[in-house]
């Protein structure tokens, strides 16, 4: 078995790093797919996104949702989605596809203010800054608790049954980012002080359903949102604060938010 959890997951800021978004995410999982042909691989287990749907008007998202990417980010996981499905039929490697979304927990990295929104409203909360949220703070996501996707994934080539599937995975539950930022605030004990930005380009409502899991690993023991947020929040207080760092090499600065250029 190989599995691919390697990747830089910035969506929004894939716009601004496509060069850098196609090496990383699309031909370094390729160069992984080649040594897993060549060396005898019988499964290769791939995390994708559901950013590969981009914004469905079908929601929950299932497995069946057209894809349709609306960064480059989701464009490189379905582009490796396709190459797995065509490696199977050229060279019979089996595979796995996950499609997980918004995973957050320990020994997550605060300190990435182009992604992870959890961990950064985290970041923020302890160097008592305000909580930055991208237009009205109404957009919805299922945040996933990480043992609600890694134990599914690391078990899943000792089932058969799920071989050559796609399986979208994590939370069922959607919240918008405000009810987000509060419950964030709650866990690390500070007042939910939020400060909205000029909107982005980013999809509105993104959250799947996860029937077709349950139905091939059986029923999962998924973690509240504000049990999850307070365990990542009591190990985040005992590591502190993270300097954000500022991607250096952006590519295209057109339309680049301004609350970035920090």
């Amino acid at each position: 078995m190989r599995t691919d959890l390697a990747a830089y997951a910035a969506e929004g800021l894939s716009h601004f790093i496509k060069r850098f978004n196609y090496n990383n995410n699309l031909i370094g999982s390729v160069n992984l797919i080649n040594a897993s042909v060549n060396t005898g691989v019988k499964c290769f287990v791939f995390t994708s996104s559901i950013a590969i749907y981009g914004a469905s008007p079908e929601l929950p998202m299932t497995e069946e949702t057209l894809p349709h990417p609306e960064d480059p980010y989701g464009i490189a996981k379905l582009a490796v989605e396709q190459e797995l499905k065509v490696c199977k039929e050229m060279f019979d490697l089996d595979y796995i596809i996950f499609r997980p979304h918004n995973v957050y927990g320990e020994r997550q990295n605060i300190g990435d203010k182009y992604r992870n929104v959890v961990g950064i409203f985290m970041n923020q909360a302890l160097q008592d800054q305000p909580m930055t949220i991208f237009g009205d703070g109404e957009q919805k996501r299922a945040f996933s608790y990480i043992s609600d996707v890694a134990p599914i994934i690391a078990k899943s080539v000792e089932n058969k049954h799920a071989y050559n599937q796609i399986f979208n995975v994590g939370a069922d539950t959607p919240y918008t980012v405000n009810e987000l930022a509060e419950t964030v605030a709650a866990a690390m004990g500070v007042e939910a002080k939020i400060r909205h930005l000029p909107s982005r380009n980013e999809v509105k409502y993104a959250y799947s359903s996860h029937d077709k899991v349950q139905k091939f690993f059986g029923d999962l023991d998924l973690i509240s949102l504000e049990a999850g947020i307070n365990r990542m929040a009591a190990w985040v207080k005992q590591h502190g604060a993270r300097k954000s760092k500022k991607f250096e090499n952006i590519e295209v600065t057109k339309n680049f938010p301004v609350a970035w250029l920090d």
